[in-house]
């Protein structure tokens, strides 16, 4: 039996080319979902846009701007009722006006929504990717001249250079002398006794209370120095630097005998200038010739006189002016040439008077830095600072390195099982120094307005 022979036109040709036009429901209901669809979505996206704006976010505000997270237009621009998706730096200068970094030298600023992200979450907005430092600082150019600091600088796990102050050259800037070996050996004469330093009896974070432990006995109980903080106030950035080191705090309550310069007075000669100790010194001698009248014939007691810096024997004084001449001048050796010298540069000149040279204690070292003390109170002081229990000179700047840091600050972070070794972990763009007065505009049923 032979086989039908069909061909493709012949089958071909029992189609009908005609069958779109015939009912179905299945083009019925592909007809009516493109027509509807598009016509809800319009409908919803009208309704959510009458009552309110929350329809543009693409994600949650940061705690800082959750509050007008309805009010789309207080940072974006509106075009005929629509958001532009990028926020220009005009919106955020109503609130925030700082000056730009170094934006006189550096060879471009870069807009604020580059480096700060909103829509991301509850997140800290000034913790911004190091992609947005090394952008400028992986290969530093500057208008004008070389560059201040290191120009490649794109990571802090292999390229962040070593602190600035810890570099060949630097030096300590202060003026006074301190061992610390000798301040933190056993059996110490302190006030009341033999004593064993800690390193909290000298350097404790500002806004902490307390007394200190070798303070002068006079004085009373010290507050924490935060500029018109109450006492409920949580302390936030008031404890990320040490108190500055005072005569009074911390050093009194054991060198007061340093400035005792005659056993006829209780009274030890005063912290203060050298205009100062010697007007007291004046006024201490005139009252005991007045009260004492055979002050002429005293002898001079042998622990007032250094060797080496008088003509022996002193010459008799005659009358009350040479005596208060000779009191006096007795008094201003053992004070500028032994006490005062033991912890201060003295300068002599041709006046009569030595300088002091100033102190100069450094209140903050990594001034292009910020670091706080109080995050890191868990540790001991010489988990970072360890050579500072041998350190003999006062010239030894007893920071720790960046390699200290890195044992536990690493890039990766808490990814690593590590602390966060971003940029913005330690560095500000912004100098909130010079923060510009800001004047608000809108009233709290503004922003609820939309809710």
């Amino acid at each position: 039996m032979l086989r039908r022979i069909r061909t493709t036109k012949k089958l071909a040709k029992r189609m009908d080319l005609q069958y779109f036009t015939q009912p179905h429901p299945f083009r019925s209901w592909r007809l009516w979902l493109s027509v509807l669809v598009p016509v809800v979505a319009v409908v919803w996206f009208a309704a959510l846009r009458a009552h309110g704006q929350k329809v543009y976010s693409s994600g949650p505000l940061s705690k800082s701007h959750a509050v007008f997270a309805k009010r789309c237009d207080v940072c974006h621009v509106t075009t005929l009722g629509f958001f532009r998706a990028k926020v220009s730096d005009s919106a955020c200068l109503k609130c925030h006006d700082a000056p730009a970094h170094q934006i006189d030298r550096v060879a471009f600023t870069p807009a604020c929504g580059s480096c700060h992200l909103e829509h991301k979450g509850s997140l800290r907005l000034a913790s911004t990717a190091d992609s947005s430092c090394t952008q400028c600082h992986a290969d530093l150019h500057t208008r004008t001249g070389s560059p201040q600091y290191v120009r490649e600088i794109s990571d802090f796990d292999n390229e962040h250079p070593e602190f600035a102050v810890l570099r060949p050259g630097g030096k300590d800037p202060g003026q006074v002398k301190l061992n610390h070996y000798a301040h933190l050996r056993p059996n110490l004469p302190g006030p009341d006794g033999p004593v064993q330093m800690d390193c909290q009896d000298c350097h404790r974070l500002t806004g902490m209370e307390g007394n200190w432990p070798y303070a002068a006995q006079t004085m009373p109980p010290l507050k924490p120095v935060t500029a018109g903080a109450s006492a409920d106030m949580r302390p936030s950035r008031s404890r990320d630097y040490m108190s500055p080191i005072l005569y009074a705090t911390q050093c009194a309550g054991c060198h007061v005998k340093d400035l005792q310069f005659d056993k006829r007075f209780e009274q030890s000669a005063p912290h203060d200038k050298p205009e100062v100790v010697q007007a007291f010194l004046l006024q201490k001698y005139s009252e005991y010739f007045a009260s004492h009248p055979g002050a002429l014939s005293e002898p001079v007691a042998p622990e007032r006189i250094l060797p080496g810096k008088f003509k022996l024997p002193l010459p008799v004084p005659h009358n009350r002016q040479e005596w208060m001449d000779q009191q006096v001048m007795l008094a201003d050796r053992l004070l500028f040439d032994k006490g005062c010298k033991l912890c201060h540069v003295m300068i002599e000149t041709n006046a009569p008077l030595p300088t002091v040279a100033p102190s100069s204690i450094p209140a903050r070292w990594l001034l292009h830095a910020d670091f706080s003390h109080n995050s890191h109170r868990l540790l001991t002081c010489v988990a970072c600072h360890n050579r500072t229990p041998e350190s003999r000179e006062t010239a030894d700047i007893l920071l720790p390195g960046v390699a200290s840091c890195r044992s536990c600050h690493q890039e990766r972070g808490p990814k690593q099982d590590a602390a966060s070794g971003n940029c913005s972990e330690c560095h500000s763009y912004h100098d909130w120094k010079r923060e510009q007065p800001i004047k608000g505009k809108y009233l709290i049923p503004q922003l609820q307005a939309a809710r």
